[in-house]
């Protein structure tokens, strides 16, 4: 998920275009197959404020405080673990810089659609366990090539699996505006968006025991699952808003998010990220507890 550039509108997604960037404004965050296009991230709105204390009370399920938001690491949330995305886009990075420079965390794009593999995925989610940070892989979907099924299982059996380690965050699915082309929604109607991620999530449940983490932007989930609420009882928010304070309002259903993408560069290599919790919480996370 890292990108070239900061996305000029409040709610972009990071990928890392074909041949060249988007030309809508919304452009996500991700790696074409076959090559490596650059990629952005998605910034969004402000998500409701909400009691410190009522938040910290909250179970580890809910892992987060709504109402904290941070751009560039505000004071306010210096005590989150930091962590941040890579792709092939970093290459080969190094991890005891990102850990001296207080990354804790660590999610590794493994693929894209059912035929690319990120070519460093290795060096990158191997060298960062190795390093000690609790890391994970993701997947760049495109709905429009293949199944939900097909896309999770290519997933699944290129870097994508999980383990109750406490070093191995859930798998994370990447959804977001289309790269390639013109039509934000890959060309499918709301309801086939939502049968098309509720496939993906089910066949990576089927494969790892776990539910995926969702990457999206407020905007785009409303506008092309129809404000769907079908995921958020059981699938953890990973939500993306740049140039922001907090993290803005959240994608129907949810009321909070576990993971905040706050901007595409920074002291770590790749997109900066914070987890909405302590690291004893991250680590609970990381096991499924």
């Amino acid at each position: 998920m890292a990108r070239d550039h900061k996305p000029s509108h409040l709610e972009l997604p990071r990928h890392e275009p074909s041949h060249r960037e988007p030309s809508h404004r919304e452009p996500p965050r991700h790696e074409p197959s076959h090559h490596e296009p650059p990629h952005h991230e998605p910034p969004r709105r402000r998500p409701r404020h909400r009691s410190r204390s009522r938040l910290i009370a909250i179970s580890v399920a809910a892992l987060t405080l709504s109402g904290t938001a941070l751009a560039e690491i505000p004071a306010a949330a210096a005590s989150k673990p930091k962590g941040h995305d890579v792709s092939s886009h970093q290459k080969n990075v190094d991890w005891q810089g990102s850990k001296a420079k207080g990354a804790r965390f660590v999610y590794v794009k493994a693929t894209e659609s059912h035929t690319y593999r990120n070519p460093y995925f290795g060096q990158q989610y191997n060298g960062s366990r190795n390093t000690g940070l609790v890391r994970g892989a993701y997947h760049f979907a495109l709905p429009n090539k293949s199944s939900g099924r097909t896309q999770a299982a290519f997933f699944v059996r290129n870097g994508g699996a999980w383990r109750s380690d406490g070093w191995t965050l859930p798998p994370a699915l990447d959804i977001e505006y289309n790269p390639y082309g013109r039509q934000k929604c890959y060309g499918l109607s709301k309801a086939k968006m939502v049968g098309w991620i509720q496939s993906f999530s089910n066949e990576v449940k089927r494969l790892t025991g776990r539910r995926p983490v969702i990457y999206t932007t407020t905007h785009w989930w409303n506008t092309c699952t129809g404000t769907s609420r079908a995921f958020a009882s059981n699938h953890a928010l990973w939500i993306a808003r740049y140039n922001s304070s907090t993290a803005g309002s959240m994608p129907a259903g949810w009321q909070f998010w576990t993971f905040w993408q706050y901007d595409n560069s920074g002291s770590l290599p790749g997109d900066q990220n914070l987890f909405n919790g302590s690291m004893t919480q991250l680590r609970k996370f990381a096991r499924g507890h």
